[in-house]
């Protein structure tokens, strides 16, 4: 019909175009333009849509003999579709890409030592994870590099003291292979996975190894709070008492946790109903023990392997390889993979957090084992025991109490006492190694400067001492009390132990029962290393006399419900 002109048609009828039937006039659908390769695929598939939309409705590009061709129609719409199909393969390129910049989980599926996780290494025989080279590729041959002990380690568990861990938070003496920065972050991937979060404290000292800000290396996990070394605790001590203080420090510190367990690892104490939390929250998840350098994470994990053996299998044939225990703080020196659960995830063994504030990252690696207590704690109380002195210092604590006086904790404390009642009593609680020696204040300097290295240790030997950059940091205290039936404070030394300041002691109201004392303020000076740290905490219910003046608090339902519960 094209191909018909005006000039064969009837003159009367007027020239225009013809008039076709209409399903000949329907425009053709057309996909796409070809343009869209010629700006390198930079519209998405809703693009393509519009494009179709304007062509069903504008119509074909050109019409009559410059109209395209089927062949034409069919290339363009294969075009179309092979650039949507390039669109939407770099938009899951993308998407994927950005996935990956999530941090990677650690990988323990390298050759490490299985007691303290250092990467096997064959070429420095004093560094962490070296294993001779025979012993190496034979083990390797075997496939049995996961059952290799370091060096190091045997040293370790033959009692030597072998720091490797220096930066800020470290220790003193000896090669420091790694910093503590370094070991922090081997546990950042921990934010991000699906785990369950162990978290101990050593209750001797507890104030220092808190971790109070666990939540920037937990993440949002779920958190169980487990008090280790309660066996160390004074006799006659109320557990009851003592759980009910932790839930109300961990309140006040507003860590929100699942439950608390007061445990010992050496008499197995509360270890069963750890098991018993772990089995109910893993849900599948890996677990990890996470606690600050020294507080007994090894031990606790020895403790928990030999208690779920008993109905595990797995944990069992676990117990054949466990993490080396050692009083060097920085024994666990990587993250160590333990099979303990039939079921899935895995029990994994944590480098600890080491912290500068406490007292081992200031003394020398030989009398790190002066500050850990063996055995269990008694309170060496001042000025109720026999005064060593021969200068009239008893005469003169009786007429004036403590008043004017300067006691010594070994090297690493000294308390000026400024203003206290005269029946003031002051009760240590720490590592026996570290003798109480009280001086008048006015020689203290004198006394501090002669006797340091030899009666006032650590550090120990004058050499040390020459070294020593002494009592750097001074704090003043005012610390006030409402009644004198119970202490009015703990003064706690990070990395030590605690002082418990009673305003008139226990023996003293027994025998004057009329003191009129009720209030008062009590003004004492502590001096520590630098940086060490010193907290005034609420009196920790010790002993027997603790469960006597210890008061539970009053709590609405509504807290009774946001408090943890205490296990032992």
């Amino acid at each position: 019909m094209a191909s018909l002109s005006s000039l064969s048609l009837p003159h009367h009828l007027p020239i225009s175009a013809p008039k076709l039937p209409k399903s000949c006039t329907k425009p053709t659908l057309i996909f796409c333009r070809a343009t869209a390769q010629e700006h390198h695929y930079s519209r998405h598939k809703a693009s393509v849509s519009e494009t179709q939309l304007s062509d069903s409705v504008l119509g074909p590009e050109g019409t009559g003999p410059t109209a395209p061709t089927r062949g034409q129609r069919f290339l363009e719409h294969h075009q179309t579709l092979e650039a949507a199909k390039l669109v939407i393969e770099e938009n899951r390129t993308s998407k994927k890409k950005v996935k990956r910049e999530k941090p990677i989980k650690v990988s323990t599926a390298g050759a490490s030592c299985y007691g303290c996780g250092a990467p096997l290494q064959t070429s420095e025989s004093d560094a962490p994870g070296y294993v001779a080279l025979e012993t190496y590729e034979l083990k390797k041959k075997h496939r049995q590099l996961r059952t290799v002990l370091c060096g190091r380690c045997r040293l370790l568990s033959h009692g030597h003291m072998i720091t490797a861990v220096g930066g800020n938070g470290g220790y003193s003496g000896g090669k420091q292979f790694v910093t503590a920065e370094q070991l922090r972050e081997k546990l950042s991937h921990l934010r991000h996975e699906k785990a369950l979060i162990i978290k101990l404290v050593d209750i001797v000292d507890f104030s220092g190894s808190f971790l109070a800000r666990v939540r920037d290396l937990a993440g949002a996990n779920p958190i169980i709070l487990v008090v280790t070394k309660v066996d160390l605790l004074p006799k006659g001590t109320d557990l009851n008492c003592v759980g009910d203080w932790v839930a109300e420090a961990t309140t006040k510190k507003k860590l929100n946790v699942l439950s608390i367990h007061l445990t010992s690892s050496k008499s197995l104490v509360g270890i069963v109903g750890v098991v018993s939390e772990i089995q109910k929250e893993k849900k599948g998840r890996d677990v990890y023990i996470l606690g600050s350098a020294n507080v007994g994470k090894s031990a606790f994990i020895n403790a928990l392997l030999k208690m779920m053996a008993q109905k595990d299998p797995a944990a069992a044939a676990a117990q054949k390889y466990k993490p080396i225990q050692s009083a060097v703080p920085g024994t666990t020196l990587g993250p160590i993979q333990i099979n303990a659960f039939l079921g899935g995830g895995k029990l994994y063994d944590t480098p600890g957090v080491h912290l500068h504030h406490r007292q081992a990252a200031v003394v020398y690696s030989e009398d790190l084992p002066a500050l850990a207590p063996k055995s269990r704690l008694r309170g060496q109380c001042f000025p109720n025991y026999q005064l060593a002195s021969d200068d009239g210092t008893a005469s003169k604590v009786k007429s004036n109490g403590l008043n004017g006086f300067s006691i010594f904790w070994g090297g690493l404390v000294r308390i000026d006492i400024l203003k206290v009642l005269p029946e003031t009593c002051l009760t240590f609680y720490g590592p026996k190694a570290l003798q109480i020696h009280v001086v008048s204040t006015d020689k203290a300097d004198e006394f501090y400067q002669k006797e340091l290295g030899v009666l006032l240790v650590p550090p120990t030997g004058k050499e040390r001492a020459d070294d020593w950059r002494g009592l750097e940091t001074e704090r003043q205290l005012h610390l006030s009390f409402e009644e004198v039936e119970r202490p009015a404070c703990d003064v706690a030394i990070s990395g030590l132990g605690w002082i418990s300041v009673e305003p008139v002691c226990k023996s003293m109201r027994m025998s004057h029962p009329n003191l009129e004392v009720t209030s008062g303020e009590l003004h004492l000076n502590v001096h520590v290393p630098k940086p060490v740290e010193t907290f005034v905490r609420p009196p920790m219910p010790v002993g027997k006399t603790g469960a006597e003046w210890y008061q539970y608090p009053e709590l609405t339902e509504k807290e009774e419900e946001a408090r943890p519960k205490w296990h032992f």
